[in-house]
């Protein structure tokens, strides 16, 4: 029997603000990729309800400004909210078609108020969620939307021959988080980023070759037409957002050895796929094994708490 994985980018754009809309996007795409038989499957960061582009455009810092507390209450409203089931028809679509899903949302859980996380949620193939990294720091603008998130979500999970792990856009860039992952065994990593190849082009085959594993970015897309009927404000939004594209894609894929399997792509929607060997990575780890024989566990120790954080712990 093969060890191969089949696995894919779906790199394409949410309904701009609207959650419901956009998760049916997702699932459409789902279904399509397990005709070509995609046993894994990853989309942008925070896809679903998408990527707050306002923020840089609109002078998102002004303090108690109304312009952006419309817009950051309307996009709370259209965020996930996984505790009351809002991921079902996702989470059975990976069921149904024995995929496993890594999607990226704006996830507001249920017992932090109306603070929201950009989070990279890894459903397995039955159907479960297997992880939820909350980005642990939130970049530049980002955080006057974003919350800071906590290590819940580092981990690992088998999907067939590989160990799989995701982070959230510059989240790769921090090198413990990356070797958080490393040492529970991860050859198949995940990023996920708003869009653009300036983003994923050098760090992906950069982790490919740190890790000595494959490394498949996945990016989204932003258009016009993916502007849904209505927003708050929207005509002042549409003058301020300028030109576009605002993400131009930039998914692609690198193997254990840096080269490419899939060059960036950009200004183009689909699904981008190609088959992937365990044994590459082997093979690469001859040389170097970051957790395995190249590793020094007794000079350099990590710590990592993946306690969830909350609010208040309550002693009854």
């Amino acid at each position: 029997m093969s060890e191969r994985l089949r696995v894919a980018a779906a790199q394409i754009a949410p309904v701009w603000l609207d959650r419901e809309a956009t998760l049916a996007r997702v699932v459409e795409t789902i279904d399509q990729a397990a005709v070509s038989g995609v046993e894994l499957l990853a989309f942008g960061e925070t896809l679903v309800p998408g990527y707050p582009f306002w923020v840089e455009r609109t002078d998102g810092a002004r303090f108690d400004d109304a312009f952006q507390k419309d817009l950051h209450a309307h996009y709370v409203d259209q965020a996930v909210c996984i505790e009351t089931g809002q991921l079902d028809a996702v989470c059975e679509a990976a069921r149904r078609n024995r995929m496993t899903v890594i999607l990226g949302v704006v996830e507001r859980p249920a017992e932090r108020g109306d603070s929201v996380y950009a989070s990279a949620v890894s459903i397995s193939a039955d159907g479960r969620i297997a992880a939820c990294q909350r980005k642990l720091m939130p970049t530049h603008e980002e955080r006057l939307v974003w919350a800071t998130g906590d290590g819940h979500g580092l981990r690992t999970h088998r999907v067939g021959p590989f160990t799989v792990g995701a982070l959230n856009c510059w989240e790769n860039w921090m090198p413990l988080a990356r070797a958080s992952l490393q040492a529970q065994g991860e050859d198949l990593h995940v990023a996920i980023w708003p869009g653009s190849a300036r983003l994923t082009r050098d760090i992906t085959r950069y982790m490919a070759l740190e890790g000595r594993s494959y490394v498949l970015s996945v990016s989204g897309l932003m258009r016009a037409e993916d502007w849904p009927q209505q927003l708050p404000h929207e005509s002042r939004l549409r003058q301020a957002m300028g030109d576009m594209p605002w993400a131009p894609g930039g998914s692609c894929l690198a193997g254990p050895d840096g080269r490419w399997l899939i060059e960036p792509v950009e200004h183009e929607s689909g699904v981008f796929m190609a088959d992937i060997d365990p044994r590459e990575v082997r093979r690469a780890r001859r040389n170097f094994d970051p957790s395995g024989h190249y590793s020094r566990p007794d000079v350099f120790r990590l710590q990592v708490d993946r306690r969830r954080q909350r609010s208040a712990e309550f002693d009854d």
